[in-house]
Order: C-alpha cells, then structure tokens, then sequence
C-alpha cells in the first residue's frame, strides 16, 4: 500500500548552485514563439496526476503517478480512454513514459521523493499484449529522486534526476548497454554522465513558490531522434541531439525555452509524430481549471522546426565551452517546499 504523506516547508534558504552551460545566464537563452493550443481535455480522473506522456507513431499514452489505478492509459484525439494498460509488474512509483526504437513502451519507475530505494527501475510495456519486464538500476552515488526518462533513437535509456538544490545529474547505463541489453531484473548500474541546471524563470505557476521553475519534472525525445526536451513545472528546454548522443547533448545544455505558464503542476512532455510539442499537468493540490476538471493537454506545433543546419555548429561551441562554464558558482535564494512523498512496496 501506498503510504503518502503531506510536509509543508515556508522558509527561505540559500543554496550555492554550480552552473552548467544550461544555466549559464537564464536570459540568454532564447524564448521560443511557439503559442500554446489546446489539444483535449482528458475526463478520467486517474489522470488528475498525469505525470508521463509518450506518442507512439500515432497513439498517445499516458501514465499517472499516484492513486489506486496505475494503469497506463491510450488515449483517443480528444483524450477519451482507449483503454487501459496494468504494469507487467507492480510498480513503485512511476513518474514517466518513454518510447523504445523497439515499439515498447518504457515506464520510468524513479520516483523517489525520500531518496531511500536501493534501486529504480525501467519497465518495458508492449501495448498490444501487455507484456514487459522489470528492469532494475542502481545509482553509481546513492539514491536520487527523477522523473524525467528518455530513450535515444539507439536505444540508450537516460535519467535526470530532479535535484532540490543545486545541479540536477544525467545518468545512462553503465557500459553502454540499451534498453534492449539491460539484464531482468538486475540491477544493472548506471554511470553520471554530467549535470543539468535550468532556471530559474519567470514563468508563473507550478506548485512551489520561488522554485517551480528549476525543478525537473519530464522529458521527451522527437520521433527522429533529433531533438530533446526536457521540462520544469513551468517552462519547456529544447535541445539539438544531432549526432544520436543524447547524453552528451542534454549535459551541452539548451538551444531554446518554451515557457508553459500558469499550469498547477506540469510534469508531462511529449513530441508527436508531426514534430508538434505535447504538455500537461497534473490537477495540483491547488486543482486546475473547474472543480473537477483535469488540465488540458496543450499542443505547441512545429517545435522541431526550430532547429536548422545551423545548430550542429552551435551545439558544438556551447560544448566547447563547457569546461570554463562549469566552474562558474552563484549562490541563489530558494524557497523550500510542501511535497508528496509517496512510498510504495513492491509485491
């Protein structure tokens, strides 16, 4: 049984966080002019805490992060159930969805708000059958809280973790074993590739007040392979992955933001077939739109037309320069927060 306990924190506290090139200077950074629309609204209410979203070719999913049903959810064009998808195991708490090249669904099971589980895990989810397996991974420095997931167009499964404080980390397996080579159930262990600091903007919204717009709560990877994103409470970060190395390119740090503004909670970001930019919320602890309505998903067409040929060059000087950029510090005043912390045991 799921054990979830509410701690609210209203004091201000001050944080020296080390910059990565994705935090060098927030302002230089360019917004993109990509406006919202909205796409549906979905009408379940296990989906009130819409964590993941993934589209597979055509077929959009989507996963929720708390509550009796954990079953992945397909949803139609106007965000009705298609159906609904169990685990092929039980999980602990999955906060996001990935897409294999292999056609699999990929549930990031990496919540770990209290930082106390041994291991995390990766669970491949066929949506036609329903069968998968567990995949477990260790942490080369000890536990982290995540919940974004992406998968590379090679099949490299990545994790950023959501730091409180400081740095965010990106991590890959060890080895440069895919998802399709991880051993079941494991553990297999995973190597830090580098860090990842975005924000803080002045995007509104969000649950947490001073410091919704640091805090890593998604990630997705375009159709082709070749553009990342990788979300906040209240902004969107795009990056060029032009040579498959997806790692390498989230470390880099980002070519553009997309601010989301006034969501209650936005943890969930996909890319469409079409190159288009999903986003959603959870309803919050505050709720979103009426009383008992869910958020809208909102799409942000055209997203991967941002990048040109231009952008392998740029993605190159912004690595460059990454040795200086890394030993640049600023100290930050963050608000602390009130948070979920769900525990779960594994049947």
């Amino acid at each position: 049984m799921r054990v979830v306990r509410r701690a609210v924190l209203l004091a201000a506290v001050a944080a020296f966080v080390p910059v990565s090139p994705a935090a060098a200077d927030e302002t230089e950074i360019p917004v993109a002019d990509v406006p919202a629309e909205t796409l549906c609204t979905p009408g379940d209410p296990a989906l009130a805490e819409l964590s993941g979203l993934v589209s597979l070719g055509s077929r959009l999913f989507a996963t929720p992060d708390a509550g009796e049903d954990e079953r992945i959810v397909e949803l139609a064009e106007d965000c009705s159930v298609l159906q609904r998808i169990a685990s092929p195991v039980d999980p602990y708490d999955v906060e996001d969805l990935a897409a294999g090249p292999d056609g699999r669904l990929w549930l990031g099971d990496v919540g770990d708000n209290s930082r106390a589980r041994e291991t995390i895990a990766l669970i491949s989810l066929d949506p036609d059958t329903g069968q998968g397996e567990l995949h477990r991974l260790t942490y080369p420095d000890g536990p982290r809280d995540a919940e974004a997931v992406l998968v590379s167009a090679t099949g490299e499964p990545v994790i950023v973790t959501k730091a409180l404080f400081g740095a965010s980390n990106v991590y890959r397996p060890a080895r440069g074993l895919t998802i399709g080579e991880l051993p079941s159930p494991g553990p297999a262990s995973l190597e830090k590739v580098g860090s990842l600091v975005l924000g803080p903007s002045e995007t509104p919204g969000g649950p947490i007040p001073g410091a919704s717009s640091t805090l890593i709560t998604g990630g997705a990877l375009s159709a082709d392979g070749t553009v990342a994103a990788v979300r906040t409470y209240t902004d969107v970060y795009l990056f060029h992955v032009p040579d498959g190395d997806l790692a390498a390119a989230l470390v880099a740090g980002p070519r553009f933001r997309i601010p989301v503004p006034d969501t209650p909670q936005g943890e969930a970001v996909a890319f469409t077939a079409a190159g288009d930019l999903l986003t959603a919320s959870e309803r919050g602890a505050a709720g979103g739109g009426a009383p008992g309505e869910n958020p809208p998903i909102l799409i942000h067409r055209g997203v991967t037309d941002l990048f040109g040929a231009d952008d392998a060059g740029a993605a190159d000087e912004m690595s460059s320069a990454a040795p200086a950029l890394a030993v640049i510090g600023v100290t930050a005043g963050v608000v602390a927060i009130g948070f979920l912390v769900r525990r779960r045991t594994r049947r």
